[in-house]
């Protein structure tokens, strides 16, 4: 049977009380309290605070495309905002270096024309020689640091520079795509690669991570014991989203959907290879019943 999960637009909603569930549990928004504490991610997390308190300069994160930075990063602000730590976090990062000031300025509220570079400096400095003096420390975000011109890059490196014999003045955090690692390598980005203190990497979840992830975001939504997941339907998840979390979360919610529109409080691999085929999942090769099945063909020979 073929199910019309668009003809659900309330589905979501719907399931919830289907499954027993008080919140979604796979939502793709990086929320914080659905966070997977892996031994990977406490790491990452831990790296982060250490830098920020221990002031170290310039901290790198690094991770393929939906391996939750963003989520880390919404738990270290989380963590800032409660100790009453400011922070300006610069989510677009396809900036000019007269907008990235002008961000910069919003952010901090810096009471200055937030139009010129030299007044922004200014007040910057100001601010952060006063937090310094006071034993207080300063944070600037910049997410999908990947996409940063050598222009914004070479600005934030030389923000760097503002320092006092206790430690750097302001904690960079760079957060980006495997892109940043190889910019960083290149020769003219030496300079701003010998700053860099700690380096944090995201790896995909191997197959025992991807079943306690998905297990703990539906124990969030109020289902103690999963039960949704046969143990063959959680080794296909794994295999076909590779341990990528923001698959997990499309394929997940798409199961539990269909699941729910079939009146089945399990999921199937036959259910599996209808939301694969409807998200245009496209795995490696592997051994199993559905091995190959959805993925894209061999071309024709030439």
């Amino acid at each position: 049977m073929t199910v019309c999960r668009a003809c659900y637009p309330w589905g979501s909603g719907m399931y919830k009380a289907f499954f027993g569930l008080h919140s979604t549990p796979f939502n793709l928004s990086p929320d914080p309290s659905f966070l997977y504490r892996s031994a990977q991610h406490e790491e990452a997390l831990a790296s982060l605070i250490y830098g920020v308190q221990s002031r170290k300069g310039f901290i790198v994160l690094t991770g393929e495309v939906g391996t939750g930075k963003t989520t880390m990063l919404e738990c270290l602000r989380d963590h800032l905002s409660s100790h009453h730590t400011p922070f300006a976090f610069l989510f677009n990062s396809r900036l000019t270096p007269e907008q990235f000031f002008e961000m910069v300025a919003y952010d901090f509220n810096l009471a200055c024309s937030r139009t010129s570079k030299t007044e922004v400096l200014l007040a910057l400095n100001n601010m952060l020689i006063q937090r310094a003096n006071q034993h207080q420390t300063t944070v600037l975000i910049v997410d999908e640091a990947q996409n940063l011109e050598w222009a914004v890059l070479e600005e934030i490196r030389l923000l760097g520079n503002l320092e006092t014999r206790r430690g750097k003045m302001l904690q960079i955090i760079l957060s980006g795509q495997p892109e940043l690692d190889r910019t960083l390598e290149r020769p003219e980005y030496r300079q701003l690669k010998q700053r860099i203190a700690l380096r944090c990497h995201l790896r995909p979840f191997n197959a025992v991570e991807t079943t306690q992830y998905i297990a703990s975001r539906l124990a969030r939504a109020g289902m103690k014991e999963q039960t949704v997941f046969p143990p063959e339907v959680l080794a296909e998840i794994h295999r076909r989203t590779q341990g990528i979390p923001r698959l997990i979360n499309s394929v997940c919610d798409n199961l539990l959907l269909t699941s729910f529109a079939m009146e089945s409080k399990q999921s199937n691999l036959d259910m599996l290879e209808e939301v694969s085929r409807d998200l245009h999942l496209d795995w490696p090769a592997g051994n199993g019943r559905l091995a190959g099945v959805g993925q894209r063909p061999a071309p024709e020979p030439v």
